[in-house]
């Protein structure tokens, strides 16, 4: 089997191919767009190539054609010595890439599928249009704190509103950021009906949605992120994977606890974060609920959260593997 190691660049890759013993056979460049071209013409071969923007598109195609991939996460390459000696070219990572899975089978993360990555960019362009009209509304508060304007209290989308009834008549380049706040407004509602309607067609998203304080937005978010939940044997797996189980720090016979490692995705654990909060803000008292507030009275109430936040998380899993939906009447320490 030969080996194919592509360093991926915007425009274009270069490429370095070895047989099984090591020999490399062909080094060139290569028009990232037609990299499939290119793979469509080689023996069955193993793929290497490093997590990047183009990565899992290229593993697609890839897999396709029905070459074995290995999509090498970006801390384990600088182990193997790409960018060693602050001597880093596109040529010199391809040969290192290569040479390396002669000798060993490299690890590969979790390929997602397509629609995986397709909800998982819905989620994020929908955060960034949330993050636009922040740093907006921030700048129309800055200016009118500093002009001593005083805004009555309301919801962020009437903002724009209560701005134009405190001054009448907003200046020009004050009008401006308020339409486009307003037009923001529009398109992060659009987007959030788009997700709920995705819940709605999805039987797994609606099953996750029965879970106290989690809604469309946290279901579609984890549904992306962990794609098949075969790839974990127990909540506990899943739950280190995402970052929320302490770290550990051990010198001879000294043993230290420190917080959660948060490794895995961010913006998934900070969607779980805000649906342990909104579990709190349930009218309904749920066994989680009760739990949680145990926790608070021992080691306060961020601990408690985060306790939370993981007890979320095994139920999700517990909920997709088993094809269920939550019941309040089980007990919030059984064993997922």
């Amino acid at each position: 089997m030969e080996h194919i190691a592509i360093d991926l660049g915007g425009m274009e890759s270069q490429i370095c191919v070895r047989s099984a013993e090591g020999t490399i056979l062909r080094e060139s460049r290569w028009k990232t767009r037609s990299l499939k071209g290119f793979l469509a013409k080689q023996p069955m071969s193993r793929v290497i190539v490093e997590t990047c923007t183009e990565a899992f598109g290229v593993a697609d195609q890839a897999l396709a054609l029905g070459h074995e991939v290995r999509v090498v996460p970006a801390t384990l390459v600088r182990s193997l010595g790409v960018g060693s000696q602050s001597k880093k070219t596109d040529k010199r990572d391809a040969r290192i890439l290569s040479e390396v899975s002669t000798r060993i089978d490299l690890p590969s993360v979790h390929i997602p599928s397509e629609l995986a990555r397709k909800r998982k960019s819905m989620c994020g362009m929908r955060e960034q249009l949330i993050g636009a009209r922040t740093g907006l509304i921030n700048s129309v508060r800055g200016w009118a704190r500093g002009n001593g304007i005083k805004l009555q209290r309301g919801t962020t989308p009437t903002l724009p509103t209560r701005m134009r009834d405190a001054c009448e008549e907003p200046p020009e380049f004050v009008e401006r950021l308020l339409t486009s706040i307003d037009e923001l407004t529009k398109q992060i509602v659009s987007a959030t009906k788009e997700l709920a309607q995705l819940v709605k067609e999805d039987p797994l998203l609606t099953r996750l949605t029965s879970c106290p304080g989690v809604g469309p937005i946290t279901a579609v978010r984890f549904v992306a992120a962990i794609d098949d939940i075969s790839r974990f044997p127990n909540a506990h797996k899943l739950e280190s994977y995402l970052g929320l189980v302490p770290g550990e720090k051990q010198s001879g016979a000294k043993r230290h606890r420190l917080g959660i490692t948060k490794a895995g995705s961010s913006a998934l654990r900070r969607t779980l974060v805000q649906a342990a909060w909104a579990t709190r803000r349930t009218k309904v008292i749920s066994p989680i609920t009760h739990w949680s507030l145990q926790i608070e009275q021992r080691r306060g109430k961020f601990v408690a959260i985060m306790a939370v936040t993981r007890k979320l998380a095994g139920i999700l899993f517990a909920l997709w593997r088993d094809g269920t939906v939550y019941q309040a009447s089980r007990s919030a320490n059984a064993s997922l």
